[in-house]
C-alpha cells in the first residue's frame, strides 16, 4: 500500500511542481530545498484498493505496484484544472504561473 502511494505522490509532484531547472548546463535547483517535492501536508490521504491478479511471466506470480501510480495523476490533475478553468495545460509540472498564462492565452483567443 505505501508503494502505491507513494507513487501517486511522486506522479502528483511531476504534474504540479516537480522540474530541473538549468542556466547554461549549470543545474540551479540541486537541493531539497530549492527542488520542490510535495509533502505530506501538500497532498490528500490516499486510499488504495488492492485487487490482487498474479503475474504469470513474474516470480511467485508477483509484480511492482509502485511504478504503476505514477503516471495517473498527471491526467487527472490536467482535466480538473480544465474542468475548473476552461484551460488545457500539456505540459508538465502546471505551476500556478503555466495555469494563469494558459488561461490568459485562452481569453485572448
Amino acid at each position: 500500500e505505501g508503494q502505491m502511494q507513494g507513487g501517486a505522490s511522486q506522479g502528483a509532484g511531476w504534474a504540479l511542481s516537480e522540474y530541473y531547472h538549468y542556466d547554461k548546463g549549470a543545474l540551479r535547483n540541486p537541493t531539497f530545498l530549492d527542488y520542490r517535492m510535495p509533502t505530506a501536508l501538500d497532498l490528500p490521504m490516499i486510499d488504495c484498493e488492492i485487487i490482487e491478479v498474479p503475474a504469470s511471466d513474474g516470480p511467485y506470480g508477483v509484480r511492482g505496484v509502485g511504478e504503476v501510480p505514477i503516471v495517473p495523476p498527471g491526467g487527472a490533475l490536467a482535466n480538473a484544472i480544465y474542468r475548473a478553468t476552461g484551460a488545457r495545460l500539456y505540459n508538465l509540472p502546471m505551476t500556478p504561473e503555466a495555469i494563469f498564462s494558459a488561461m490568459k492565452s485562452k481569453k485572448k483567443a
